[in-house]
This record gives structure tokens, sequence and C-alpha cells, in this order.
């Protein structure tokens, strides 16, 4: 049954540094404990050590990391006469970006050693260049669509 009530989308103000929307909600995902500030430093960092290691502006390295790791197509669950079914769906824009940083954030966080920013900073790279495991996660989810293909008459 679905809800009846949706609440709106809340208005992201861009970031005060490269004027992006989709930075500042990616330092709002970044943020712990509601510092901000923090987040912001680090995120900044992070984009600093790119320009200075990849020789490309910072914001582009990230956005080509996001559209990287966004993924097209996934799984959602379905019942249907007392099986479930894991019927492929394509994903919808809001949530490839959703999906995209939490997988970019998971494999940052578990990287060894070094400052959060470098680890960062490392992630993105690999993103950008379609490797790391963020990648590999997006890859997963796009296999196991592949495979329940069979299935995909059972769309909503």
């Amino acid at each position: 049954m679905p809800r009846r009530y949706r609440p709106e989308k809340r208005e992201i103000i861009p970031d005060p540094r490269y004027n992006s929307v989709m930075l500042q909600s990616f330092i709002n995902r970044v943020m712990k404990n509601g510092k901000r500030s923090t987040a912001t430093r680090v995120v900044y960092d992070a984009l600093e050590i790119i320009e200075e290691r990849a020789k490309r502006n910072g914001l582009e390295v990230f956005e080509q990391a996001l559209r990287n790791v966004s993924p097209v197509m996934e799984v959602r669950p379905r019942r249907v006469g007392g099986a479930t079914y894991q019927v492929p769906m394509e994903v919808p824009r809001h949530r490839q970006f959703a999906l995209a940083t939490r997988w970019i954030l998971a494999s940052t966080r578990s990287r060894s050693g070094k400052s959060f920013a470098e680890k960062l900073a490392a992630e993105l790279m690999d993103a950008a260049n379609n490797t790391g495991s963020s990648i590999r996660k997006r890859d997963e989810t796009h296999k196991m669509a592949e495979a329940n293909r069979a299935f995909s008459h059972y769309r909503v």
C-alpha cells in the first residue's frame, strides 16, 4: 500500500567554493555528528589532492567518478503468488546519486591508513578511472540485474 503523504524535497544550497549542488549534497553525506565544517574541509582537501596528482580539475574528477559509479539497473524484490522474484529495474536519477555516494564513501572508509581526505581522493580518482571497490559494487549490481533478466516481465 503506497504512502499517502510524501514529504517535499528539501532545497539544497550549492557549496560556496565550486557552486555545485551535487558537491554540497556529497559533503552532507560525508558529515558525521553534524560537523559540517569538518566534512567540508575534508572534501575540499580531497579535491585539492586530486588536482595535485591528476593535474585535472577536482570537480570534474568528482563528477566523472559519480557518473562511473552510478548504477543503471538494479534488482528489486517483488512477491508474486507466494514466491519472491528479484526483478531488474531501471534506477531513478536521485537514487543513482544516492547509491553512488553511499558506495564511494563506504569504500573510502574501508581503505586502510592515511587521512580521510587522502583516502577519499584516491577512491574518487579510482572511480573516475573505472577501477576501485565502488566500481566493483556497481558491476555486482549490474550482474545481478543481468542474471535476473528472465523476471523482467514482473516489472511494476
